[in-house]
Formats: structure tokens, C-alpha cells, sequence
């Protein structure tokens, strides 16, 4: 597949994402901060310039579990999940799962299955997968602190759906759910997600 290559964008043509061409498959997603706002940010794709969401803890380089911080790293794309009865996923080279009922993901840093996916009732602390406020509809996996796991580094890092107005995460990169649906098609497992400062 052939990769897009970074580009600055045009403050006037491509910051509300409306022009610019993604090419045929994404080598990188840069996110950097909004100037003036550490839990917003733009999500630079090829030519093209999306708003999202960043955790309510900024940006940092030292990540720890509850801090909502998005990690300063580069991150590869790595699975996802959708909700079948609210999202269709477009053609895709990610492996991406329907989200049932019984998943979980484990976020305590001294459980065996501490920050991967675990099957409800789970008797340790864990976030539910089928969300009420539809941010996983699409949830695409993020490879921050998964091989290898360090306790308490940090658990669930994913790339999601954003709350209305971009309100903050819990450390997750999040975007609009028409935003999401076109960069799916050119997402891969060669694709990294690099947030910046």
C-alpha cells in the first residue's frame, strides 16, 4: 500500500478538514495540541486537518493510570471494535470486532489482564465496552502499553468517538463519528498514531 507523507497544512484551506486529499492509506496520524486549550487538539492526516479531543490531563510524557493525560507517544493502530447496531464500518484493513455485551477492558495494574480486553462480570475493575454514550461505537486500538505492560502506565488508550463541543477524554484521542468514518478506509496495522507537542 502506498503511505501518505506529512505536510504542513494551510491555516486557511484545511483546518476545519473540509479540503485536502487523504491518500490511499495513512502512515500517520499527528496530533498535536489547540493552541490555547491542552484537551483539544487537531489530527493532522495526510493534507488534512481534523478537530479532536485529548484527555483532561493534556498531554504528557510521563503517563500514569487515572491521570487522564494522553501520552506523548507514537502509538501504532492496532485492532478495533464497533457497535454493530450503531455503526457500519466501511471497508477496512483493520481487524475490527463487533462489541458484545460481555466486553470489558481491565484497567487494575495488579490484575493478570491489567489493560487488555476481558469478558463480563470480570471480577477486577473494569470499563465497559458497550457504552450508554455511544464513544465506542467506534474504538479503535491504540498500542500504549501493551507490549510490554508496566503496572500502572496507563490502560485503555484508545482512538474513540468525541463527546459534542470535544469535552475531554480520559486520555484517548477522540474525533467526530463523520470524521472517523473517513479515515477508517485508509487505516492499517502499519499506521502510527504520533501525538505531539
Amino acid at each position: 500500500m502506498i503511505c501518505s507523507t506529512m505536510r504542513s497544512y494551510s491555516k486557511k484551506r484545511e483546518r476545519n478538514g473540509a479540503a485536502g486529499k487523504i491518500e490511499k492509506s495513512l502512515c500517520f496520524l499527528t496530533v498535536r495540541p489547540r493552541p490555547g486549550d491542552q484537551t483539544k487538539g487537531l489530527l493532522i492526516a495526510g493534507k488534512t486537518v481534523f478537530p479532536c479531543a485529548l484527555g483532561r490531563g493534556g498531554i504528557s510524557a510521563n503517563k500514569r493510570e487515572g491521570d487522564g493525560a494522553t501520552p506523548l507517544a507514537r502509538m501504532r493502530i492496532l485492532s478495533g471494535y464497533f457497535r454493530r447496531d450503531h455503526f457500519s464500518p466501511s471497508v477496512s484493513s483493520l481487524p475490527l470486532k463487533p462489541i458484545g455485551r460481555d466486553l470489558g477492558w481491565c484497567e487494575v495494574p495488579n490484575d493478570r489482564n491489567y489493560n487488555r480486553p476481558v469478558k463480563i462480570p470480570y471480577g477486577a475493575s473494569h470499563e465497559r465496552m458497550m457504552r450508554d454514550d455511544r464513544l465506542y461505537d467506534v474504538c479503535i486500538v491504540l498500542d500504549w502499553n501493551i507490549r510490554p505492560r508496566h503496572r500502572g502506565r496507563g490502560s485503555a488508550i484508545f482512538f474513540h468517538l468525541a463527546r459534542p463541543g470535544f469535552t475531554p477524554t480520559e486520555g484517548c484521542v477522540a474525533v467526530t463519528e463523520r470524521t472517523m468514518a473517513r479515515l477508517l478506509p485508509y487505516l492499517t496495522s502499519r499506521t502510527v498514531l504520533q501525538v505531539v507537542r
